[in-house]
């Protein structure tokens, strides 16, 4: 029986609420191991499943070290680059030779074509996944319809004159407003016309350009700048009380402007998206305040599959004396991960909402200086008391050491498991990318593997994924015409278009398509290279294969053309038999190699 070309509507109950909770047979032990959780049935007897995902620190620091060694052996480097070059050359004779071939294959798919094939936006982050036009007409809208509703405890003490002269001088004051901060409201709960007052802004005043959300050319190797541009009219009060999931109204306004977000994307049917919602490893209730958020508020949508992503601030939570150790901050994100996979029913909303999370992201500004270093000496996180952050590839290490046991232990109890998708190589040190090709299923950005020619050809082989945002890096880290996505793809990596922060980067409703547009329009890229990417993106994210099937056909799991179905995915079947013949033929050459190696180690 075929498989249709649309999964199932979702149950009403899309949370399960009316579903009983899974009752375990066994309520196993938990004890923290070397900054890793151990289960057992009793300490020091770690159960089987467990056991055999355990990495230690010495087995990775191991992998690191004789990966280091290959990225700076020269022989090694010029193999790679001249591999890869190969590789690009070789595409660009079988597009001379197949163009026209691939172009008739697609026309004689009925239906099907770009713009009714499932794309999926792979990286993008919830506080920023609607445009500046659409926060603004939100924003408005609650100054209208709710400027008596209380949003704030007490009004914060830096919505001072000077913010507010800073503003905009020609906006109309005809309200009075105190002289300075000190007149503050006595403790009491504030309402939000009380906020914009203060702010001396309505709403007529308000303006895309005051917002001032969008990146411009100041924020080019200005992380800190492109920080500021998630406060609207640069304010920190008005990102607590609209784009937080934890404040004073329960996230209810965040959690409203996300539906509207899920809305669209279900309207347009055939777009995806993996938006990352944050979890600080700041206390344990973390991630019960989140489930509760998303089903209270009911943040559900079919076309989505949610990331938690992990700021990695450790060295902020240590100075302010929230934390004392790195373990605590280990402990405080996967403990609750471990209780919910142990017992449902002890953090039931938990339970309920992990079924829409596919993954764990980590982000944070990749350029900065690492004043520690990962080796042997490197405390174990129960006596990393330092003041410094500790380096990319230690937080990567404890995540992705924590994440196989909890992924044995949710096999073990039959439950779905978590991927690592972190934000990688977008800047900094090469090292960072050597550790997510140790760690993860796929990253996000990549951009400095094409100063790596050795990692950049293992990405290949492994077909690791990446998810790249070439919009968001021109703002960023490196200009359009620079960006080496059509390179990757050329060369046959796994590479997705995807957003990073449609609310600083982007203009229209649909991200994606403007992206996806702007892409097509700059590297001159056929109908056959936009659906490849969408494919890509699809078999990147983190939706469930009983959902794949339907979107990619239900052998799409198979290798070379057995996995295409093109009336599905409109991607001929010439292409994918170039891409896998490729793929093969690199392997072939390297196991020759390798065999011819060995037989002359032998005869010696």
């Amino acid at each position: 029986e075929q498989t249709p070309f649309d999964p199932p509507k979702a149950a009403a109950d899309h949370w399960g609420l009316n579903n009983p909770l899974p009752v375990p047979e066994k309520i196993y032990k938990m004890w923290r191991k070397d900054g890793v959780m151990c289960i057992g049935e009793k300490e020091s007897e770690v159960i089987p499943d467990v056991a055999a995902s355990l990495i230690s620190k010495e087995e990775f620091l191991r992998d690191t070290e004789k990966l280091t060694q290959m990225i700076v052996d020269g022989p090694l480097k010029s193999f790679c680059f001249r591999r890869l070059a190969y590789l690009q050359n070789k595409f660009q004779l079988h597009v001379l030779l197949n163009e026209i071939r691939e172009l008739h294959e697609q026309k004689a798919v009925s239906h099907r074509d770009f713009y009714n094939i499932r794309k999926v936006d792979t990286h993008i982050h919830a506080a920023s996944s609607m445009n500046q036009k659409h926060l603004l007409r939100f924003i408005k809208k609650k100054m209208k319809t709710e400027e008596s509703t209380v949003v704030l405890e007490k009004m914060p003490a830096f919505l001072t004159d000077e913010l507010i002269s800073s503003s905009k001088s020609h906006l109309s004051r005809s309200q009075s407003q105190p002289d300075t901060a000190t007149e503050e409201s006595n403790g009491k709960p504030v309402t939000m016309k009380e906020v914009f007052e203060r702010m001396g802004i309505s709403a007529y005043d308000l303006s895309v350009d005051m917002l001032d959300v969008h990146a411009d050319r100041n924020t080019f190797h200005r992380f800190d700048k492109f920080n500021t541009k998630y406060n609207p009219v640069g304010e920190s009060t008005l990102r607590e009380i609209f784009i937080k999931t934890d404040n004073y109204i329960g996230g209810k306004y965040f959690a409203e402007v996300i539906k509207e977000v899920l809305n669209d994307l279900e309207e347009s049917k055939y777009q995806q998206s993996e938006p990352r919602l944050s979890i600080y490893g700041r206390s344990k209730d973390e991630w019960d305040k989140l489930a509760h958020w998303a089903i209270h508020h009911d943040v559900w949508s079919p076309n989505v599959r949610w990331l938690i992503q992990i700021p990695r601030l450790y060295d902020v939570y240590k100075a302010k004396d929230m934390i004392q150790n790195f373990d605590q901050f280990l402990d405080n994100l996967f403990t609750p991960l471990f209780e919910v996979t142990n017992d449902p029913s002890s953090h039931p909303d938990l339970h309920r909402f992990l079924e829409q999370v596919s993954g764990i992201d980590s982000v944070d500004d990749e350029s900065k200086h690492e004043f520690v270093h990962f080796d042997r000496s490197t405390p174990p996180p129960v006596d990393y008391k330092l003041e410094e952050n500790p380096p990319y590839n230690y937080y990567l290490f404890y995540m992705y050491a924590n994440l196989c046991a909890l992924n044995a232990f949710r096999r073990h109890r039959g439950l779905h498991t978590f991927s690592l998708r972190p934000h990688c190589g977008e800047a900094g040190h090469v090292n960072h990318l050597l550790t997510g090709y140790l760690t993860s299923e796929s990253i996000s950005h990549g951009l400095m593997l094409r100063k790596v020619p050795v990692l950049q050809y293992l990405f290949y082989l492994t077909q690791t994924g990446i998810a790249m945002s070439p919009l968001s890096n021109n703002s960023l880290f490196i200009s359009y015409q620079r960006n080496p996505l059509f390179e990757y793809l050329q060369k046959g990596l796994n590479v997705s278009l995807s957003t990073d922060d449609p609310l600083q980067f982007h203009y229209t409703k649909e991200a994606l398509m403007e992206e996806f547009s702007i892409a097509a329009q700059v590297w001159k890229l056929s109908s056959c290279d936009m659906c490849e990417l969408a494919r890509n993106s699809v078999v990147q994210s983190g939706f469930e294969d009983k959902v794949k099937v339907h979107w990619l056909g239900p052998a799409y799991k198979e290798e070379g053309v057995r996995g295409n179905d093109i009336q599905r995915t409109n991607v001929p079947d010439i292409r994918v038999s170039f891409r896998h013949e490729a793929l093969v033929d690199e392997l072939c050459q390297l196991f020759k190699a390798f065999r011819e190696t060995q037989r002359a180690n032998l005869k010696k």
